[in-house]
């Protein structure tokens, strides 16, 4: 792998990050020993798919599941398991998920359960999957209930992140995706924000500039997954992984309001307009930083507001997230810029003023 320079996470699972153009082309080097490989993805991608099974010795499986959140389903996921056992996988073949983040956390859980763990390779195609879903190693799928509530830690074997993939994607997915990279600036990295605020038009389409901060958002991704892979440190200041979810309590809650119709970085974008305005009204940030959240999040071209009226679903759905502990509601909060913080139980009032807030810009 000369000439490339990879972001190294250090988990349970040593593994290697690659953000380039072309580095889809290393593939095979992955794949040393594996007999057959599966590539799950959608049908949108069925020419990338061909592209790699032409570059590849091993037998490739085709299983094309439905685009977003449509294929993070129980019905899906055996179909996946029903192709793998119709081909007769073992433990020495591979997985491989092409897609978005969607399509890389089901892959992900498939390789998870597959004879209790197969080796997984993600291939993200899309900037959101590139920073946040294929890194990391949570996989997992959708219930009726919420999001991602079953799923498994299960890291790749590699992570191959082709900026050529970025290209040709609509203009929408590429700003959805941006919701995590601001993110990262706004938990660990402000130079991200520094960076973007520079020229957003360029930050947002492919170029040298979008390279740069995607790169950042997967080493700020990478450094906090290696310390902390499966969310067990957590506790008020002392935020290990969990700080990855900023935004996401009330993201996800609109997700599923939603009929998961909306992108991801949709929501998570009024998720963290959101935590700013409860971190607020808590003392805990000043009125500045509130507004360089809508400010940023609005050259992003995210939403910063959610419909009035919305709250009493929206807080039913809260208590099923996953930092919740108990009857105990969870935050991702800002003590500052890069300064996360879990805070329990910020009160039914408050919560629901930081809310109105949001609603009124809504």
């Amino acid at each position: 792998m000369s000439g490339w320079d990879p972001v190294d996470v250090f988990a349970e699972q040593p593994y290697q990050v690659l953000i380039e153009h072309g580095v889809s082309a290393l593939l095979p080097e992955f794949l040393d020993g594996v007999d057959k490989v599966a590539i799950i993805h959608p049908p949108c991608l069925e020419h990338l798919m061909r592209r790699i099974n032409d570059s590849l010795e091993q037998q490739v499986v085709s299983i094309g599941v439905p685009e977003a959140e449509r294929g993070k389903t129980p019905a899906v996921l055996e179909y996946c398991w029903e192709s793998l056992a119709e081909a007769g996988f073992t433990r020495s073949d591979a997985i491989i998920g092409l897609g978005g983040g969607a399509t890389t956390d089901l892959a992900g859980f498939v390789a998870a359960t597959w004879l209790r763990g197969v080796r997984y390779i993600a291939m993200p195609t899309t900037v959101l999957a590139m920073v946040d879903a294929a890194v990391g190693g949570k996989t997992g799928i959708n219930l009726p209930a919420g999001k991602n509530l079953v799923g498994a830690f299960h890291e790749p074997f590699t992570v191959l992140g082709d900026l050529d993939y970025l290209d040709s994607l609509p203009d929408a997915e590429l700003r959805s995706g941006f919701a995590e990279v601001l993110k990262c600036g706004f938990i660990a990295d402000p130079e991200i924000l520094t960076e973007f605020e520079e020229d957003p038009a360029e930050a947002i389409t492919p170029s040298a500039r979008q390279a740069r901060l995607i790169r950042r958002a997967v080493a700020v991704k990478a450094a906090v997954v290696s310390g902390d892979l499966r969310e067990r440190t957590s506790e008020g200041d002392k935020i290990g992984r969990e700080a990855l979810n900023y935004g996401h309590t009330l993201g996800h809650a609109i997700e599923r309001n939603e009929g998961f119709t909306w992108r991801h970085g949709q929501a998570v974008s009024v998720g963290m307009v959101y935590a700013a305005e409860l971190a607020h009204r808590l003392d805990l940030i000043d009125a500045g930083l509130v507004q360089r959240h809508r400010d940023v999040l609005a050259r992003a071209g995210l939403p910063t507001g959610y419909a009035n009226g919305a709250w009493p679903e929206l807080r039913s759905a809260i208590s099923l997230d996953k930092k919740s502990r108990g009857h105990t509601v969870r935050f991702v909060l800002l003590k500052g810029l890069a300064a996360p913080a879990i805070l329990a139980n910020p009160g039914e009032e408050t919560m629901q003023e930081a809310y109105q807030a949001i609603a009124e810009a809504g």
